[in-house]
Order: structure tokens, then sequence, then C-alpha cells
């Protein structure tokens, strides 16, 4: 049952929907892909406008979520770029060091966790795959599409679960 008293969630995908990957990209069009190299330049990630923007106006209504394919390892650097965009505190919600599940089952697990107990007004992702099964599973989607699309990084977020 969902507590009614508490705002509703609004839950946003970093990669592509709040923070730029292009300059990154590199690492994941060599073989093999270079990860540790990929992760450690997300603090570089310049902030996209329009996801930075949508942030800031839910937040006027609700209480904000942050649900990332990144590995827990990059917590400490994705907690500190947030905090540098001036972004409203909020729960983080990373994949396991060692899950590399597709993002669109591990991100709807999640959601449905937090579909439990609270209202959550919107999903912003730029993933295709997890915004179609989230539709599918209720939810309303608003689909991050201001960035160019990555065959690289796409493939990690499905084939290999690296993001």
């Amino acid at each position: 049952m969902t507590d009614s008293s508490k705002r509703p969630l609004a839950v946003f995908d970093l990669d592509n929907t709040l923070a730029d990957t292009a300059h990154r990209q590199r690492f994941l069009e060599r073989r093999p892909r270079d990860w540790d190299g990929f992760f450690a330049a997300a603090p570089e990630d310049p902030p996209i406008p329009e996801g930075i923007a949508l942030v800031l106006e839910s937040a006027e209504e609700c209480e904000i979520v942050y649900l990332t394919g990144r590995p827990e390892r990059c917590r400490r650097d994705t907690l500190a770029w947030l905090g540098a965009q001036g972004l409203p505190e909020g729960r983080v919600y990373m994949r396991r060091n060692d899950d590399r599940r597709p993002a669109r089952r591990t991100k709807l697990e999640i959601l449905k966790q937090l579909a439990r107990t609270r209202e959550i007004r919107v999903l912003v992702d730029d993933d295709e795959l997890v915004c179609e099964d989230a539709e599918r599973a209720g939810f309303t989607v608003v689909r991050a599409r201001w960035t160019a699309p990555s065959a690289a990084l796409e493939v990690a977020q499905e084939r290999e679960g690296r993001t």
C-alpha cells in the first residue's frame, strides 16, 4: 500500500539523461572496452540542461530519486557530481559492482520495489528498453532524448549490464 502522506517520487537516470557522457564514449568503442576509464571520466561529465531543468522542476512537487546503472564503486564520484550541479539531494540507487544484468531488468526491479510504498510520478531515462518496460509495467515515462544515442552505450546497457 502506497503512503499518500509523502510526496510522490520522480525517478531520474543519470548517464545521457542528466550527465552528458559523449566525451567518454571512446572508452567503450575499443576492444576490450575500458570500463575503468569510462567510469573514471564520469566526474567530468557536463550537465545536460534539459535534464537538469526537469529535475529542478520536478523537485517542486516530488521527492527526487536517482536510478543509475553505474556500479556502486562510482558512488562517491556520482554524489560529488550531483552536488556540483546543484541538484536536489535524493536517494541514489546504483548497480552492485558484480551485477551484469541488463539495465531494463535492474531498473524495473527497483521501480517496482519503490512503487510498493510510494507513488512514482515519473521515470526519466534515455534507455528505450528501460522506458518500454517501465511503461508496460504501468509507470509514466519521459524519454530523455536530448543527447545523441550511442550504439556502444546501448550495447553496454542491454547486453553487458555495465551501465
